[in-house]
């Protein structure tokens, strides 16, 4: 088979929806996509290395909340999709899609053993005519200077015998406002080739695709979008330091900002950053930025404000308890909401875990209590073996601070107010408060 007949070939199983799509690794990226395109009429195969996941999702189990698993089940009952830990069947698969974790190391540096793992598997199958997508978050280059070397061991070349291109997820887990099929996705290609038909896949299953110049612009872009939301969420961190020593209330002043047509968007403080781009694409371009000898200052000072906000919260809580006579050493501390953001399960760098490891390490008595996240599991940096507490009015009360990290919709705030005894309050949560309520309330 030459070239020239693999390109259209490949073109045209996308469009008859004859393809077969391969996505390795099954988490909030993956999954969401094989439900795209398994509805679209693909047939999709998912691989992962957890056994346990690829289990369940073969016996109709979904393991991420906002996934149902009704959806899980409708793919098996369709035929369209199977979960697997065999990548020999990449050999089956027409179009490879690579959604796996891009982590920094204990020194902070990009650590894409994950990428290039996977990376050596798959040309273990490669043949002529495939098309090979990553989506992971990942420096410029990655792509072109370190997938693709890897890939063309197998003698095969990019843009030649296989098609190579980037395309960064957009995930945003339990919006009520956008999909994966509904958030435009942006497409780089190796070649114009490779563009043309990692385009015309994802046409299939989004709104818009946005096509770019070059992988490396691509993956810019994704690191363009999280660096602009971490430096503005510093920004507003560093403010509300500040106008918390000027007894200035940060939230209402943001609200006040946002009553201006142009020039504004709202930010919001908290107690950290949380999920799996936020706190870590932008070290993933400062470590870049040191092979042109170019300092990245200013994304290096958002970085700094963001990681030391749950030092900020404790150090609050422990003043908070002070005024009320109370050390923290022996100190009973609730935490309310494990999640990194509100009305999800997803706990990936979540400041709820470094504020619990910092009040443990102060001799705090710590419980937690998220409706969505049962009990923790081993992590990376983590491993705090806790099981959520009930939310009730007997619970409450035993506790000398209540501290609000994630402001799930679930909770009660009205029963929280009534019968904490003392409330730091990470999210204006208790906004709607009695002024009786009040008293006991600290914002952080």
């Amino acid at each position: 088979m030459n070239a020239k007949h693999s390109r259209v070939s490949l073109t045209q199983k996308i469009l008859e929806k004859k393809a077969t799509v391969g996505i390795i690794g099954l988490g909030y990226v993956g999954l969401p996509l094989i439900r795209e395109f398994s509805n679209a009429g693909f047939s999709v195969i998912g691989f992962d290395i957890d056994p346990k996941k690829v289990s369940m999702l073969s016996r109709g189990k979904s393991y991420i909340k906002h996934i149902p698993s009704r959806d899980v089940q409708k793919l098996l009952d369709q035929g369209q999709f199977q979960a697997t830990t065999d990548f020999s069947q990449l050999k089956k698969t027409d179009c490879i899609i690579i959604c796996v974790p891009t982590p920094l190391n204990k020194h902070r540096e990009p650590d894409l053993s994950f990428v290039l793992d996977t990376t050596r598997t798959i040309a273990r199958y490669l043949r002529k005519g495939h098309l090979v997508v990553l989506e992971s978050t990942t420096y410029p280059g990655t792509t072109d200077e370190d997938m693709r070397p890897i890939l063309e061991e197998t003698g095969l070349r990019a843009g030649k015998d296989f098609h190579l291109a980037f395309s960064p997820e957009r995930e945003d887990p339990a919006s009520r406002n956008f999909t994966t099929a509904t958030i435009p996705k942006v497409v780089g290609g190796y070649t114009k080739q490779c563009l043309k038909t990692a385009k015309a896949l994802y046409d299939t299953i989004v709104v818009k695709t946005v096509p770019v110049s070059s992988t490396r612009v691509a993956e810019a872009t994704k690191l363009l979008e999280n660096i602009y939301r971490a430096v503005n969420i510093a920004l507003v961190n560093e403010m509300k330091m500040l106008f918390d020593k000027m007894d200035i209330d940060i939230w209402e002043v943001i609200e006040a900002s946002k009553t201006k047509p142009f020039g504004f968007q709202a930010f919001y403080p908290g107690p950290g950053l949380g999920g799996h781009c936020i706190p870590i694409d932008p070290f993933y371009l400062t470590w870049k930025a040191r092979e042109y000898g170019f300092p990245t200052r200013f994304i290096e000072l958002a970085g700094e404000i963001n990681t030391s906000m749950p030092s900020y919260v404790v150090g609050k809580l422990v003043g908070a308890l002070n005024e009320n006579g109370k050390s923290i050493k022996g100190a009973k501390i609730l935490v309310l909401g494990l999640s990194y953001k509100k009305d999800v399960d997803d706990v990936r760098e979540s400041p709820s875990l470094e504020l619990i490891k910092l009040l443990h390490e102060k001799g705090a008595k710590v419980d937690y209590n998220d409706p969505h996240v049962p009990r923790t599991h081993k992590m990376r940096h983590y491993d705090l073996k806790m099981i959520s507490v009930p939310l009730t009015e007997k619970n409450l009360k035993r506790y000398d601070c209540i501290l609000i990290s994630t402001d799930h919709s679930a909770y009660d705030y009205d029963l929280i107010g009534k019968h904490g005894k003392l409330i730091v309050d990470t999210r204006n949560a208790m906004k709607a408060a009695s002024p009786s309520q009040r008293k006991g309330i600290v914002k952080s």
